[in-house]
C-alpha cells in the first residue's frame, strides 16, 4: 500500500455539457465578440477573446475576458456536480473553454503584475487538468 495514498478517492470527473449551436457557432465566425454575445455563457468564446486580446498585446483586456469565462465555467461546472475540486478533463470537449479561460487568467495576472493570482490560476489548472496544463503551455 502506497503511505501518501488517499483512501476516500478522487471526486468524479467532471463533464460540461455540450452546447452544440454555441460551439458551432464559434466554429463559423470570424468574431468570437458576437458568439459571446449571443450565447455568453459559453466559456470557450470568452476563452478566444482572452486569447486574441493577449495575443495583441493587451493583457487587461485578456484579463477581463479570461475572468468572464473562468466565471462562466465555474458556475457550469457546478450545476455539473463539481464541489470545488477534482479533475475536469481536457479530452472532454466542453470543458476546452473553461480550462482555456483558466489558463488565460492565469497568463494575463501575470502580465498585469498579479503573481498571487497567476500562481493559484496555474496551479488550479494543473490541479483540474494536467493533461490541459500541458497542452497549453507556451
Amino acid at each position: 500500500m502506497e503511505l501518501h495514498q488517499n483512501l476516500l478517492g478522487e471526486p468524479p470527473e467532471t463533464r460540461l455539457p455540450d452546447t452544440p449551436e454555441a460551439r458551432e457557432a464559434l466554429a463559423a465566425s470570424t468574431d468570437p465578440s458576437e458568439v459571446a454575445a449571443r450565447y455568453p455563457v459559453y466559456s470557450a468564446a470568452w476563452a478566444r477573446l482572452a486569447e486574441r486580446a493577449f495575443g495583441s498585446g493587451d493583457p487587461v483586456a485578456a484579463y477581463a475576458y479570461a475572468r468572464t469565462g473562468y466565471h462562466r465555467g465555474l458556475d457550469q461546472l457546478r450545476r455539473a456536480g463539481w464541489k470545488g475540486h477534482g479533475p475536469v478533463p481536457w479530452e472532454h470537449e466542453p470543458n476546452q473553454g473553461f480550462l482555456r479561460s483558466l489558463h488565460m487568467l492565469a497568463a494575463a495576472a501575470g502580465a498585469i503584475g498579479e503573481t498571487d493570482e497567476a500562481e493559484r490560476c496555474a496551479t488550479f489548472l494543473r490541479d483540474s487538468s494536467p493533461a490541459a496544463a500541458k497542452a497549453l503551455q507556451s
